[in-house]
């Protein structure tokens, strides 16, 4: 975690906490391959390690636009569109240091935002058919929601990365 354990506490702490170490697991799975490595799709899934690095980064820093300014701050493009093929693959020049790199800018913005950040503040969701209608979310469940999907997309590239060289996370 980037955010010093005495500047937080409470439930503010546990939260950090929790993102950090699920963070770390998708870190460690990536760690010391290379460029093609973590661009290989060896399972049945089109997922790559450095794809699922890729997407958790944007999702993260989604989600804190989100937590910070709503809807509106989500980083959509002009039409409303996110680009959700290429935000799960690596593309052209892209390599998993510089997407490692890039985790670690958004990890250090968002531990910064929740150290101040209202817990309680909350925006309406974005209108969308996973959504529900009308719904809110706070800020704390907008960080229950990158846990989430930090820990499970972690899961996925733990799976990846065994297949490519037998490499796993825990055991």
């Amino acid at each position: 975690m980037s955010v010093s354990a005495k500047t937080v506490t409470g439930e503010r702490a546990d939260l950090l906490e929790t993102l950090g170490k699920h963070r770390f697991f998708l870190r460690y799975t990536a760690q010391n391959l290379t460029d093609e490595q973590a661009a290989a799709t060896p399972t049945a899934s089109a997922l790559s390690v450095g794809g699922l690095v890729k997407h958790v980064t944007a999702m993260e820093k989604q989600w804190m636009g989100f937590a910070v300014e709503g809807a509106a701050g989500m980083g959509a493009d002009d039409n409303g569109e996110v680009d959700w093929a290429d935000g799960f693959r690596m593309t052209a020049g892209e390599t998993v240091d510089g997407l490692l790199k890039a985790y670690d800018e958004v990890a250090r913005h968002t531990d910064g935002l929740l150290t101040t950040l209202d817990l309680d503040s909350a925006h309406p969701l974005p209108e969308a058919p996973w959504f529900e209608p009308g719904a809110h979310w706070s800020v704390r469940r907008v960080v229950l929601h990158l846990i989430a999907e930090t820990s499970q997309h972690a899961g996925h590239a733990d799976i990846i990365r065994e297949t490519i060289d037998g490499q796993r996370t825990m055991g």
